[in-house]
């Protein structure tokens, strides 16, 4: 006659191994979370970097088209009445926010050149260090 098994004889988990594997998987998920979420500020102030740098491009082609800088970047989105005016220069007026979706604040003349953009980074105040720090293209 076979044998009803024995309780020491199955296998299985205990509580305390089950909430201690819980414990690691929430501490990994918790790191990876930190190190994906934690780079996005670093990714947009790049970002921001770059789109900079085209906004500036588009604003030299609106000077070489129209022979004068425009009075505000929305000018690269709509004709402003200039003659010579080629544009749209930017497809939408949304393009001329930063990453953060505040305006990139355009300035003539600029504090170092003809002109110069700027978004305040992260925290949207002037000054800062970091993904905080103010990116400006003169």
């Amino acid at each position: 006659m076979p044998r009803a098994p024995d309780r020491a004889v199955q296998a299985g988990f205990t509580l305390m191994e089950i909430l201690i594997v819980v414990a690691l998987i929430a501490a990994i998920m918790t790191f990876a979370a930190t190190q994906i979420f934690g780079g996005a500020d670093r990714a947009n102030a790049r970002l921001a970097g770059t789109q900079l740098e085209s906004l500036a491009a588009k604003v030299e082609q609106f000077r070489m088209d129209t022979g004068q800088w425009p009075a505000t970047l929305e000018h690269l989105v709509q004709n402003p009445g200039t003659p010579g005016w080629l544009g749209p220069y930017v497809r939408r007026v949304e393009d001329l926010r930063d990453p953060w979706g505040r305006p990139v604040q355009f300035r003539v003349p600029g504090a170092n050149g003809e002109f110069e953009l700027l978004s305040t980074g992260a925290d949207g105040r002037p000054g800062g260090e970091g993904v905080d720090a103010d990116i400006l293209r003169p």
